[in-house]
């Protein structure tokens, strides 16, 4: 089965800055801002929601084809993907932009003053869908270019391919009405508990009338684990117990890695979702979101660990 990762390709360029940022804001001089903190140096990380999937997906033995869009600056990222035998045949580049990135500077208390650039990922990727095998894809949409989170679920509906629909930080960007269709017949809708209330007050529509227009609804819960709900039955999955939470951000997209390694074996969606789970916990495990890894037989063990026996 070819797995299609529709997302975002982007650089997190990560600054902390030795103080905090209440000692350098005069609060009586809030109206006219005008601050500038020095830093200890930058980081820069490989992300993105799309080449974050890829990327645990690829430590699963799975290559996903990358539908996205990037620009003049991809050069590095371009070759970290084809090392680890990611396609990029389904990644636009515009010349005139520069690859999404975020700009994320951390204070001594913790509090982060981000500013992003959507930088090419205001662009549709405009791959041609039709090269898309019916019979043998599954397709995955998680937030990126608005249009591109429209079209494609209304192709995989059309042509009868399942799909997960994954909209995470794009649900404001959607009208209730163009939410409600991008998911509509989807295969899995998945969220967070946070996002799956905002796509109700959007949408006007109860739980119980999105799980209906699904065929799962699978709500990750951090630390709680997470929820599948299909027509009226929940099951619950537990969670891979960390040797140690060090950074949360990018376990949704390792967990729904897993997912689609999962799916991609036959097996059933609680099934899955347990592979994603493990992956999950490797990614808190880290800082960032593609600096974990693992072998196959250390994740068999850290599965069986958890979940009994790892078949297939």
């Amino acid at each position: 089965m070819q797995i299609y990762i529709s997302g975002s390709l982007a650089f997190d360029r990560i600054m902390t800055f030795p103080d905090k940022f209440s000692n350098h804001i005069l609060p009586d001089k809030i109206h006219i801002l005008n601050v500038c903190f020095l830093v200890d140096g930058l980081e820069e990380r490989f992300g993105g929601t799309a080449g974050n999937i890829a990327y645990t997906l690829s430590l699963l033995d799975t290559k996903g084809v990358i539908l996205s869009q990037v620009g003049k600056d991809f050069t590095a990222y371009d070759e970290r993907l084809q090392q680890y035998g990611i396609s990029v045949e389904g990644i636009r580049t515009i010349d005139t932009e520069f690859t999404a990135g975020a700009y994320i500077t951390t204070d001594k208390a913790d509090n982060q003053i981000t500013g992003f650039n959507p930088g090419a990922m205001k662009y549709p990727c405009q791959y041609d869908m039709s090269k898309i095998d019916d019979s043998e894809a599954l397709g995955i949409i998680s937030p990126t270019n608005l249009s591109d989170m429209i079209d494609h679920p209304k192709y995989y509906r059309e042509n009868g391919i399942p799909f997960i629909f994954d909209p995470g930080q794009q649900i404001p960007a959607f009208t209730g009405d163009q939410l409600k269709e991008a998911f509509m017949g989807a295969e899995i809708l998945i969220t967070n508990d946070y996002e799956l209330e905002m796509i109700m007050n959007s949408t006007e529509m109860t739980k119980d009338e999105i799980i209906d227009s699904v065929a799962y609804l699978i709500t990750t819960l951090g630390e709680k684990g997470s929820v599948v709900n299909c027509k009226g039955e929940e099951t619950t999955i537990g969670v891979a117990p960390a040797n140690a939470v060090v950074d949360p951000t990018g376990a949704g997209d390792a967990y729904r890695s897993g997912l689609l390694k999962g799916l991609s074996m036959g097996k059933t969606v609680v099934d899955a979702c347990k592979l994603g789970a493990v992956c999950a916990t490797y990614a808190v495990e880290k800082n960032g979101t593609q600096e974990h890894s693992f072998t196959m037989e250390e994740f068999t063990e850290r599965y069986e660990t958890s979940f009994g026996t790892l078949e297939g």
